[in-house]
């Protein structure tokens, strides 16, 4: 609902008040109000952006913040400072057999995020990402 329809209805809306705001120009009454419109719209895809924006950040930290307390309770250690954050969010996906390894190898041989995804020989579901 939050991408395809509100993305739409804005795009919409924004087609809208650039058509209105072109039959306006001419028009000193209605150019005020149509150009209001306009940047109002073009505030409501700037907040619809950053709103998503700042979400995935978030849950980004939740899962390196996961991720690193998972590695600490099996190592005693935190993550390689060289892992990245794709290379991290794959490794939640690794049943914890396979995770350490795979972490060392994703480190040293620097694997993509498809690179770790398609190592994972029993894929372990994350659940509670929305």
């Amino acid at each position: 609902m939050y991408h395809g329809v509100l993305g739409l209805l804005l795009l919409a809306v924004f087609v809208g008040s650039l058509v209105n705001l072109y039959v306006s120009v001419g028009d000193h009454q209605g150019v005020y109000s149509a150009s209001l419109i306009t940047v109002l719209t073009l505030c409501g895809f700037i907040q619809y952006w950053y709103s998503r924006a700042f979400a995935t950040t978030v849950q980004d930290r939740a899962i390196r913040a996961e991720e690193n307390l998972r590695h600490f309770a099996m190592t005693g250690k935190l993550f390689d400072p060289r892992l990245t954050m794709g290379q991290i969010i794959a490794l939640r996906f690794a049943p914890d057999e396979e995770f350490l390894p795979l972490a060392k190898r994703a480190v040293e041989e620097k694997l993509s995020r498809e690179d770790i995804k398609k190592s994972i020989k029993t894929w372990r579901a994350d659940n509670y990402r929305a």
